[in-house]
């Protein structure tokens, strides 16, 4: 995924304030679980110091102190149990303290006494060296011999073994989480921009040859639905201008054929009765020429206008790619002995495609005409057709030795009315039409053409065409038996 994308950072911005949340909410949670479990283990300390400081230690006068000492060890066991349990005399002393517990968790010699006098009942933490921190419950026990003290505590090392688990468990759970928490994150993400994949698809179906389709509308009543609006609105301003470009440019060419065609019998008309007079004829023929330049831009202008309206297949039939470019080849072969250009033709039998004969001719004439036009003399031009079945196309080559194309100017070259050089192009009677033309027929017949070129050393033209269904190929020679 794109870390730049909209859809990443929807889902790390998700994910991020989940985490945050888990994070706040497990703090809370092991705050208040520890507030909880100490507030209890205070309690529980504070009832048991009470019972102990009423049934006992305030009657130790009519006990005595052995009885009240016995009566703890057997009623509380405090070894046994892990409770601490101290009694201190008004003068200091200590009249009872329990043993080390049997888990050892902490020595009760260890623990020292309150720092000040004790008028109230409290709880306090104590850390003795080499032993669990202890909570104890520290209060004043008034008897007619003076006041006690009284201490009982627990160890915090259960409370604490708790909170450690508890930490233990939310660190375990919160990679599994954040990544629940992600994938939420991804699936709104991807539902959130399900209309801006649709309209992103919808617009690279969208062509100039299909400019009449729309993109799809989301009635979410917010700004999607917005955009697709004005994109269709755009689209549909663009299909009226480019429809009007392509009605102008039919018109215009249609309408010059006929005076182009008149001017051309006049000038020859005039040539052929200019008899002895050969700065005229050198004139008019120099005119004629032109005017044939000029005839032959506007058969190429007549051409892209129907291409453009999708004439490009006016008769869809099956045929063999490779005789079609043998035939041609064969046609060209006096242009290129003019020329003193080595043709050279590899087109096996056998290969075939569907589409109009007429229209894919004029794309090996095209391609042939401008590999023999830039090849100087003594080069070669080599015509190569081979049939990919592996991928489905038919394959057709152009390469010539020719003077080649600049890199900077090979992205550019089935551009209309592009020219490499505007100087060379006009003298050999270039416009920049026919490679646009190649391109046109190419794309109309599910096909692509592409070009590579270096520099001095020649170019070569590349055309796929989709391989004609044999199944097809099998029926229409069946019904023709």
């Amino acid at each position: 995924m794109n870390p730049r994308s909209i859809g990443f950072q929807l889902t790390a911005w998700y994910a991020g304030v989940s985490a945050v949340v888990f994070v706040l909410l497990g703090g809370f949670m092991y705050l208040g679980m520890k507030h909880h479990l100490e507030k209890n283990l205070r309690e529980t300390q504070s009832k048991r110091a009470g019972v102990i400081a009423e049934t006992l230690v305030a009657r130790v006068a009519q006990l005595g102190e052995p009885l009240v000492i016995q009566e703890i060890r057997e009623s509380y066991a405090p070894e046994l149990n892990s409770r601490f349990i101290r009694v201190t005399r008004p003068d200091g002393t200590v009249l009872y303290v329990c043993g080390v517990p049997a888990d050892l968790s902490f020595d009760p010699a260890k623990v020292p006494p309150p720092a000040a006098v004790v008028a109230r009942a409290y709880a306090r933490v104590e850390s003795p060296p080499d032993s669990e921190s202890l909570l104890i419950v520290t209060g004043p026990v008034p008897t007619a011999t003076g006041t006690f003290r009284i201490e009982v505590g627990a160890s915090l090392g259960p409370l604490q073994a708790v909170l450690r688990e508890w930490l233990v468990t939310f660190t375990l759970a919160f990679p599994l989480l954040l990544a629940v928490a992600a994938g939420g994150g991804w699936f709104l993400a991807r539902r959130a921009l399900e209309p801006v994949r649709k309209i992103i698809h919808g617009a690279e179906q969208i062509s100039s040859h299909n400019l009449g389709e729309r993109l799809p509308v989301p009635r979410t009543g917010d700004e999607l639905e917005r955009l697709s609006t004005a994109l269709n609105q755009m689209i549909a301003r663009l299909d009226e201008a480019l429809s009007h470009n392509r009605r102008f440019m039919a018109d215009a060419s249609h309408e010059l054929r006929t005076p182009l065609t008149i001017l051309r019998g006049e000038l020859e008309t005039m040539l052929q009765q200019t008899d002895g007079a050969p700065e005229l004829q050198d004139r008019l023929g120099s005119v004629l020429e032109e005017v044939e330049r000029l005839a032959k831009i506007v058969e190429h202008l007549f051409a892209l206008s129907r291409l453009d309206a999708g004439e490009a297949q006016a008769e869809s039939v099956q045929f063999d790619l490779g005789q079609l470019v043998a035939s041609t080849a064969e046609q060209m072969s006096l242009l290129a002995e003019d020329k003193r250009v080595t043709l050279n033709c590899l087109a096996p039998r056998a290969v075939s495609v569907e589409g109009d004969r007429a229209r894919l001719k004029q794309v090996v004439v095209n391609l042939l005409d401008n590999a023999i036009k830039y090849t100087p003399q003594g080069g070669s031009v080599t015509l190569s057709v081979v049939a990919a079945p592996h991928v489905g196309k038919a394959l057709l080559e152009v390469t010539d030795t020719g003077i080649g194309i600049p890199a900077g100017a090979l992205p550019h070259v089935f551009e209309r009315f592009f020219r490499v050089d505007k100087a060379r192009s006009r003298e050999l009677g270039g416009a920049g039409i026919g490679l646009s033309i190649v391109k046109a027929i190419c794309t109309a017949h599910g096909g692509q053409v592409e070009a590579a070129s270096e520099e001095g050393r020649g170019t070569r033209f590349r055309v796929l065409l989709p391989l004609a269904d044999k199944s097809d190929e099998t029926k229409d020679t069946h019904n023709a038996g």
